[in-house]
Protein backbone atom coordinates (compact mmCIF):
# COMPACT_ATOMS: atom_id res chain seq x y z
CA UNK A 1 0.00 0.00 0.00
CA UNK A 2 1.18 3.08 -0.99
CA UNK A 3 0.89 6.43 0.89
CA UNK A 4 2.40 10.04 1.49
CA UNK A 5 5.67 10.17 3.24
CA UNK A 6 5.63 14.09 4.40
CA UNK A 7 3.98 16.90 4.67
CA UNK A 8 0.20 18.08 4.85
CA UNK A 9 -0.99 15.01 3.49
CA UNK A 10 1.49 12.75 5.57
CA UNK A 11 0.26 9.31 6.33
CA UNK A 12 -2.31 9.40 3.39
CA UNK A 13 -2.53 6.13 1.92
CA UNK A 14 -2.70 6.51 -2.09
CA UNK A 15 -4.53 3.84 -4.60
CA UNK A 16 -3.07 2.61 -7.12
CA UNK A 17 -3.92 1.35 -10.62
CA UNK A 18 -3.70 -2.42 -11.58
CA UNK A 19 -3.22 -4.36 -14.54
CA UNK A 20 -2.23 -1.18 -16.31
CA UNK A 21 1.58 -2.03 -16.00
CA UNK A 22 2.09 1.02 -14.25
CA UNK A 23 5.62 0.63 -11.73
CA UNK A 24 4.58 3.25 -8.71
CA UNK A 25 7.67 4.46 -7.07
CA UNK A 26 8.28 2.97 -4.11
CA UNK A 27 8.59 4.82 -0.65
CA UNK A 28 12.36 4.51 -0.57
CA UNK A 29 12.73 6.01 -3.93
CA UNK A 30 10.36 8.82 -3.68
CA UNK A 31 11.66 9.68 -0.30
CA UNK A 32 14.97 9.89 -1.96
CA UNK A 33 13.70 11.93 -4.92
CA UNK A 34 11.99 14.28 -2.44
CA UNK A 35 15.10 13.94 -0.33
CA UNK A 36 17.26 15.40 -3.36
CA UNK A 37 14.53 18.38 -4.47
CA UNK A 38 15.03 19.88 -1.30
CA UNK A 39 18.77 20.61 -1.33
CA UNK A 40 18.63 21.30 -5.23
CA UNK A 41 15.22 22.95 -5.54
CA UNK A 42 14.49 26.67 -4.64
CA UNK A 43 11.42 27.05 -6.48
CA UNK A 44 8.46 24.55 -5.78
CA UNK A 45 5.88 27.00 -6.94
CA UNK A 46 5.03 24.71 -10.16
CA UNK A 47 5.30 21.22 -10.98
CA UNK A 48 4.75 19.03 -13.62
CA UNK A 49 4.47 15.46 -13.07
CA UNK A 50 5.04 13.32 -16.61
CA UNK A 51 4.09 9.41 -16.41
CA UNK A 52 1.94 10.11 -13.13
CA UNK A 53 0.17 6.54 -12.98
CA UNK A 54 -1.56 7.18 -9.65
CA UNK A 55 -0.42 10.88 -8.88
CA UNK A 56 2.03 9.91 -5.92
CA UNK A 57 4.96 11.68 -6.88
CA UNK A 58 3.10 15.07 -7.97
CA UNK A 59 0.84 14.11 -4.61
CA UNK A 60 3.68 14.09 -2.76
CA UNK A 61 5.47 17.48 -4.12
CA UNK A 62 1.83 18.91 -3.47
CA UNK A 63 1.92 17.61 0.14
CA UNK A 64 5.32 18.88 0.97
CA UNK A 65 4.47 22.62 -0.02
CA UNK A 66 3.99 22.78 -3.88
CA UNK A 67 1.93 25.54 -5.07
CA UNK A 68 0.52 23.97 -8.12
CA UNK A 69 0.43 20.49 -10.37
CA UNK A 70 -0.27 19.07 -13.38
CA UNK A 71 -0.44 15.36 -14.03
CA UNK A 72 0.16 13.80 -17.39
CA UNK A 73 -0.77 10.03 -18.00
CA UNK A 74 -2.59 8.94 -21.34
CA UNK A 75 -4.41 6.05 -19.76
CA UNK A 76 -7.70 6.45 -18.12
CA UNK A 77 -8.19 4.29 -15.30
CA UNK A 78 -4.75 5.81 -13.94
CA UNK A 79 -6.13 9.42 -14.83
CA UNK A 80 -9.63 8.28 -12.86
CA UNK A 81 -7.09 7.02 -9.64
CA UNK A 82 -5.04 10.12 -9.87
CA UNK A 83 -8.32 12.20 -9.07
CA UNK A 84 -9.64 9.83 -6.48
CA UNK A 85 -6.33 10.25 -4.76
CA UNK A 86 -5.75 13.91 -5.06
CA UNK A 87 -9.88 13.96 -3.56
CA UNK A 88 -8.76 11.93 -0.68
CA UNK A 89 -5.73 14.00 -0.31
CA UNK A 90 -7.55 17.39 0.04
CA UNK A 91 -4.96 18.46 -3.02
CA UNK A 92 -7.70 18.70 -5.89
CA UNK A 93 -7.55 22.77 -6.02
CA UNK A 94 -3.95 22.83 -6.78
CA UNK A 95 -3.87 20.36 -9.61
CA UNK A 96 -4.95 19.37 -12.93
CA UNK A 97 -4.95 16.55 -14.78
CA UNK A 98 -4.75 15.54 -18.51
CA UNK A 99 -5.33 12.55 -19.89
CA UNK A 100 -3.14 12.09 -22.76
CA UNK A 101 0.24 10.77 -24.01
CA UNK A 102 3.47 12.31 -22.41
CA UNK A 103 4.82 13.63 -26.33
CA UNK A 104 0.71 15.61 -26.56
CA UNK A 105 1.22 17.49 -23.50
CA UNK A 106 4.90 18.52 -24.22
CA UNK A 107 3.57 19.82 -27.40
CA UNK A 108 1.06 21.83 -26.16
CA UNK A 109 1.64 23.16 -22.80
CA UNK A 110 2.58 26.49 -22.46
CA UNK A 111 4.22 27.37 -18.91
CA UNK A 112 7.72 27.27 -17.67
CA UNK A 113 8.07 24.55 -14.59
CA UNK A 114 10.25 24.55 -11.37
CA UNK A 115 10.29 20.97 -11.43
CA UNK A 116 9.72 18.49 -13.62
CA UNK A 117 9.44 14.63 -12.23
CA UNK A 118 9.22 12.11 -15.07
CA UNK A 119 8.99 8.08 -14.06
CA UNK A 120 8.42 6.76 -17.12
CA UNK A 121 7.83 2.90 -17.39
CA UNK A 122 11.18 1.23 -17.24
CA UNK A 123 11.08 -1.34 -20.08
CA UNK A 124 10.04 2.37 -22.43
CA UNK A 125 13.36 2.66 -24.40
CA UNK A 126 12.26 5.62 -26.57
CA UNK A 127 13.05 8.08 -22.62
CA UNK A 128 15.82 9.76 -23.88
CA UNK A 129 14.05 11.19 -26.98
CA UNK A 130 11.33 12.58 -24.69
CA UNK A 131 13.76 13.53 -22.45
CA UNK A 132 15.20 15.50 -25.61
CA UNK A 133 11.58 16.76 -26.49
CA UNK A 134 11.21 17.91 -23.00
CA UNK A 135 14.84 19.72 -22.79
CA UNK A 136 14.14 21.31 -26.03
CA UNK A 137 10.76 22.84 -24.69
CA UNK A 138 9.50 25.74 -23.34
CA UNK A 139 8.25 23.81 -19.87
CA UNK A 140 12.09 23.79 -18.92
CA UNK A 141 13.74 27.10 -17.71
CA UNK A 142 16.76 27.89 -16.59
CA UNK A 143 16.05 27.83 -12.75
CA UNK A 144 13.84 23.86 -13.62
CA UNK A 145 15.12 20.98 -12.23
CA UNK A 146 14.03 17.51 -13.97
CA UNK A 147 13.87 14.26 -12.18
CA UNK A 148 13.80 11.30 -14.55
CA UNK A 149 13.52 8.19 -12.90
CA UNK A 150 14.82 4.69 -15.16
CA UNK A 151 16.49 1.78 -15.02
CA UNK A 152 19.76 1.17 -14.50
CA UNK A 153 19.70 -1.26 -17.44
CA UNK A 154 18.24 1.35 -19.65
CA UNK A 155 21.09 4.21 -18.19
CA UNK A 156 20.54 7.66 -19.86
CA UNK A 157 22.48 10.30 -21.52
CA UNK A 158 24.83 12.56 -19.34
CA UNK A 159 23.14 15.15 -21.61
CA UNK A 160 20.16 16.15 -23.51
CA UNK A 161 21.23 19.44 -25.26
CA UNK A 162 20.51 22.30 -23.74
CA UNK A 163 20.12 19.52 -20.11
CA UNK A 164 23.01 18.59 -18.16
CA UNK A 165 23.01 16.00 -15.66
CA UNK A 166 23.66 17.15 -11.92
CA UNK A 167 23.71 13.95 -9.96
CA UNK A 168 22.41 10.62 -10.47
CA UNK A 169 21.76 7.89 -7.78
CA UNK A 170 20.57 4.36 -7.55
CA UNK A 171 18.41 3.12 -4.95
CA UNK A 172 17.81 -0.74 -5.21
CA UNK A 173 16.85 -1.09 -9.08
CA UNK A 174 15.80 2.27 -9.41
CA UNK A 175 17.90 5.12 -10.90
CA UNK A 176 17.34 8.79 -10.39
CA UNK A 177 18.49 11.36 -12.49
CA UNK A 178 18.64 15.38 -12.07
CA UNK A 179 19.01 17.63 -14.82
CA UNK A 180 19.16 21.26 -15.28
CA UNK A 181 19.78 23.83 -18.63
CA UNK A 182 23.55 24.30 -18.55
CA UNK A 183 25.04 27.24 -17.43
CA UNK A 184 23.24 26.33 -14.47
CA UNK A 185 25.11 25.77 -11.11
Amino acid sequence: MMRVIAGTAKGHHLKAPKGTGTRPATDLVRGAIFSILETTASDWAKVLDLFSGSGALGIEALSRGAGWVDFVEQEPRCCSIIRENLKKTRLTEKSHVYCCSVAKAISFLEEEYSIILMDPPYADSSIGSLVQQLANSKLVGVESIVVVTHSPRLPLEASYAPLQRLKERRHGDSCIALYQKEGKS
